[in-house]
């Protein structure tokens, strides 16, 4: 976790210093736990003492050191690594050592080795304050080769550039980078915290749920598993959902569970078919009771090198997120908000806004780009304006202030002549600014504004304007989402917009019976710089009405959940709760590029084990006994023999 030496020359030279800061900072966190006590590091092992912990105050003892050989210069020195840090080593030069210089000398790059010697003082003008142990080095006596290093696919350097597929091909080497070993080490205290938040302080039980289950009806595809009963199958459950509501009958009262989770999903980017949740439920709680846990669960897990939380969160609607910000995990992080400007358009003479606002829901919406005709190229418009026609079927109409620039656009010209003082006032826009304008059905008009404000602010930021601090963390919870919504391949179709087990909000539940697609859920998703990393809900507590919801309304086949319905005629008890993705908020925390950086044995996007090529075929012989076989996909030539 401690940071590798990325150059060295002279004496040594380090990482950057907010890199030394960073990892540091967080060693010292890591070593002390909530009951104030220094982990013993060397206990049970072979070694007196890490490589990492050895300052001024140990000079004079005799220590045992075991770790990787990081860098060696001039065969005098050389630079020993292990989790917690680094250390130089003096090689012995005289002949009565010489088979400890022939070892230390010899041995290979990242080759493991164990050293006993002397700690002493560096000689003046030798010291590295950079560097934690830089006062010290080790004057070794003897030297032992526990095993020798092979030449490496790559460098252990962190400034060495490595494609993501060698780094997940050889991944046992990646884990030995500065990052890797920062990111899942502070991963684990933030576990250890929550535990302690969850348990210790507020009575959560820790139970496991199994992992072999049955089908779910709606939600993610499900990894399917074959049994030794013909036609039977398991199911790796998405999540522990109904578990976790049948502990809540059994009277578990509060439950958690650091749970792994799997959904077939395919390719999808920054997607894992396996991946962790902090899994909660509790009884006789409101949607107020649950926000507030995770509030505190976040802000006494957070590190400490980091500004601290503050607490509580903002809250905002879904139909206020989607209006503003055409999303509902929006980033606050900054402006450049979606503002309805219909009213202003009502009486127009521009055939494509008349258009769209004679329709039912139909609207116009713009955003206000900041500096935009200073920093976006007309290559970057046109991008724009293809990529709304490309993924929308939208029109968008980029206008700037100064009419001269409109890029021989009539219709541009024309609204800044008909409209203009109305968008300056509406939009407090100042000279630079560039309105990009839109119009059509509201969601559909909102959605698109809502990709194009992000794709607006990637430009600007890599033309060198800042508008997103990486070292901000924007919390907000968005509530109030619908219980329903149309099906995307049969919109006279209604799907959950969470899952089937949310309660309605009470305010609606009249609206169930008659007209349930205006039902509003009592779901709510905490949200992070724009990302979504959990979402909860009140739960159906009564049977019938669980019952309603499965059968009527979504057309479920209800027997697929029929000991659900059963457990909760038996005095299940109001219950609500929350999951956490542990992998995405790891991710932002550390400021990590991917989600496959946070954890251990990731797959690739496409959801293979580069490192054991796994998944992989299984003979003939070893799928009989689950009475199923494979049919190969045929080739072309084959299919039309087929014919």
């Amino acid at each position: 976790m401690f940071c590798w030496l990325s150059r060295l020359c002279g004496e040594l030279s380090t990482p950057t210093r907010r890199t030394t800061q960073l990892i540091w900072s967080s060693a010292a966190r890591s070593m002390v736990l909530s009951s104030q006590r220094i982990p013993e590091l060397s206990s049970f092992v072979a070694r007196t003492n890490t490589c990492g912990e050895l300052r001024s105050s140990h000079l004079g003892q005799e220590v045992t050191l075991c770790g990787w050989i990081q860098f060696r210069r001039q065969n005098i020195f050389l630079v020993l690594r292990d989790f917690h840090g680094l250390v130089q080593v003096v090689i012995p030069q005289d002949e009565s050592a010489a088979s400890v210089k022939k070892i230390l000398c010899e041995a290979p790059m990242e080759s493991v080795v164990q050293v006993s010697g002397t700690v002493i003082s560096r000689p003046p003008g030798q010291k590295n304050p950079k560097m934690p142990t830089g006062e010290i080095e080790i004057k070794v006596k003897t030297a032992k080769l526990l095993n020798s290093c092979k030449k490496l696919p790559f460098e252990i350097k962190d400034f060495m550039k490595k494609t993501e597929t060698l780094r997940l091909q050889y991944r046992y080497l990646d884990l030995r980078s500065v990052q890797m070993q920062y990111n899942l080490r502070l991963r684990s205290q933030m576990v250890m915290k929550m535990r302690e938040y969850l348990c210790n302080l507020h009575g959560f039980v820790d139970v496991e749920t199994p992992t072999l289950f049955k089908r779910t009806p709606g939600g993610a595809k499900e990894f399917v598993i074959p049994s030794r009963e013909p036609g039977k199958f398991y199911s790796l459950p998405q999540s522990p959902q109904q578990f976790k509501q049948l502990l809540m009958v059994g009277g578990l009262d509060r439950y958690f569970q650091v749970a792994r989770c799997y959904r077939d999903e395919g390719s999808r980017p920054d997607r894992q078919p396996e991946f962790t949740q902090i899994d909660i439920e509790m009884s006789f709680v409101d949607q107020t009771g649950v926000q507030s846990l995770i509030e505190g669960l976040l802000q006494y897990s957070w590190p400490s090198d980091k500004d601290p939380l503050v607490v509580p969160f903002p809250s905002m609607p879904f139909a206020e997120a989607l209006a503003s910000y055409g999303t509902d995990k929006p980033d606050t992080r900054f402006g450049m908000k979606i503002v309805d400007i219909s009213d202003m358009f009502r009486n127009t003479e521009v055939g494509f806004l008349q258009d769209a606002l004679s329709k039912p829901q139909g609207t116009v919406k713009a955003i206000c780009i900041r500096k935009g005709a200073k920093y976006l190229k007309r290559k970057d418009i046109e991008s724009i304006r293809k990529f709304a026609a490309d993924h929308f079927n939208e029109e968008v109409l980029p206008i700037f202030l100064k009419t001269n620039e409109n890029w021989n656009s009539p219709v541009a010209k024309f609204i800044m002549e008909e409209q203009g003082l109305g968008l300056v006032k509406l939009l407090e826009t100042q000279e630079e600014d560039v309105v990009l304008l839109t119009a059509g059905e509201h969601k559909k008009a909102c959605s698109l504004m809502g990709k194009l404000r992000l794709e607006c602010a990637d430009l600007l930021e890599a033309r060198g304007v800042v508008l997103r601090d990486p070292a901000l963390f924007s919390f907000l919870w968005v509530v109030d989402f619908p219980l329903f919504l149309p099906k995307e391949e049969n919109p006279q179709e209604l799907e959950s917009a969470h899952h089937p087990f949310t309660a309605p909000h009470p305010s609606d539940i009249h609206l169930l019976y008659t007209e349930p697609h205006k039902v509003r859920s009592q779901h709510y998703d905490l949200v992070l710089n724009g990302n979504e990393i959990g979402g909860g809900s009140i739960r159906i507590h009564n049977s019938e009405l669980q019952h309603y919801v499965l059968d009527t309304v979504l057309k479920e086949d209800v027997k697929l959940l029929s000991h659900l319905l059963q457990a909760l005629d038996y005095g299940a008890p109001p219950h609500g709760g929350i999951a956490l993705g542990l992998d995405r908020l790891m991710c932002l925390v550390t400021g990590a590029p991917s989600i496959r950086d946070v954890i251990a044995f990731p797959k690739s996007f496409r959801g293979h084990d580069l490192m054991s090529n796994a998944p992989d075929s299984i003979p003939p012989e070893e799928l009989k006994p689950y009475h199923i076989q494979v049919s190969w996909p045929m080739d072309a030539e084959t299919e039309r023999a087929h014919r």
